[in-house]
């Protein structure tokens, strides 16, 4: 089983579209029922909304149900989850501060570090789509496409590995 958090600011934006992504991706693979998944949000503003319309009418143009009311980042989190994947740096801050030590840190990684091009470029943050350009919904949608397809790669081979052989990084 392999337990994924996804965090950015107010979890209505790139967490839950990522989540929904990645339940798509876990779905279509037949892994729904060895891959737990869910979103937070590091600030408060949002708690018990839906995801963004904005973010929800993006994904439905491409079959993607964006689900869930946001909620904020708990230190049981940390206990709850294999890995808490960061939208961007903001984000990865906070969740290290969160960190109740190295174990904790450990979990903590930004959602683009799966993702090759990414890596390859330097580009590793989801920009925040909530006061840009309409279109950025559909940006946040293919990086975080992307990103999470490497995700699945990762623990796929990861489930495939010998016991000895698995981590989380």
């Amino acid at each position: 089983m392999v337990r994924l958090l996804f965090v950015c600011l107010g979890n209505i934006c790139r967490s839950p579209t990522a989540e929904g992504v990645m339940r798509a991706l876990v779905e279509e693979e037949g892994m729904s029922d060895s891959v737990v998944l869910d979103s937070a949000g590091t600030g408060e503003w949002h708690v018990g909304s839906p995801p963004d319309t904005r973010a929800r009418a993006a994904a439905r143009k491409r079959g993607l149900e964006l689900a869930g009311t946001a909620r904020t980042v708990r230190r049981s989190d940390f206990d709850d989850f294999d890995l808490l994947l960061a939208m961007d740096r903001s984000n990865l801050a906070d969740l290290r501060a969160l960190a109740r030590g190295e174990d904790d840190l450990a979990k903590v990684r930004l959602l683009r570090e799966f993702d090759p091009e990414s890596v390859r470029t330097g580009d590793l943050e989801v920009p925040d789509p909530y006061y840009g350009a309409p279109g950025g919904f559909d940006e946040v949608l293919d990086i975080v496409q992307a990103a999470c397809a490497g995700l699945l790669e990762r623990i796929r081979a990861t489930q495939s590995a010998p016991a000895h052989q698995r981590t989380s990084r």
